[in-house]
């Protein structure tokens, strides 16, 4: 079984792919979120910390779309424009995923990321049936 997720709640795909996709009826996966405000579609933040603050905003709309939330996330991957925003990036995140709970993550540096933003992440969490 595949389901698509779409909510107006966080921005609209740019490209051929969607918000989130649930497999077999009990893992949801999100595509890379941004820092884009849904409404506007404008980018939200200049600092590492703002953008990453609605990227995990964005990335909480499709995961409740899917009739879920972020304490059943299992797997992030984190893209960053430049690793020296580590430890900003990750103040943030862990208010949001704490530490014994937390997902499984990666976090890599990347070249150039869509809009030139300073954050994406993507993940995937479970959803109850």
């Amino acid at each position: 079984m595949r389901k698509i997720i779409q909510t107006d709640q966080a921005p609209a795909p740019v490209g051929p792919y969607n918000q989130g996709v649930v497999a077999s009826g009990a893992m949801l996966f999100v595509a890379g979120q941004i820092p884009l405000d849904a409404a506007t579609g404008e980018l939200v933040g200049t600092t590492v910390a703002e953008q990453t603050e609605k990227v995990l905003e964005n990335l909480a709309a499709v995961v409740k779309a899917a009739g879920s939330d972020l304490s059943q996330v299992v797997k992030t991957s984190v893209f960053l424009k430049d690793m020296n925003d580590f430890a900003a990036m990750n103040e943030v995140y862990a208010k949001h995923f704490g530490d014994t709970d937390a997902p499984a993550r990666a976090c890599v540096e990347v070249a150039r990321l869509p809009k030139d933003v300073r954050v994406e992440i993507e993940c995937i969490a479970m959803v109850p049936d």
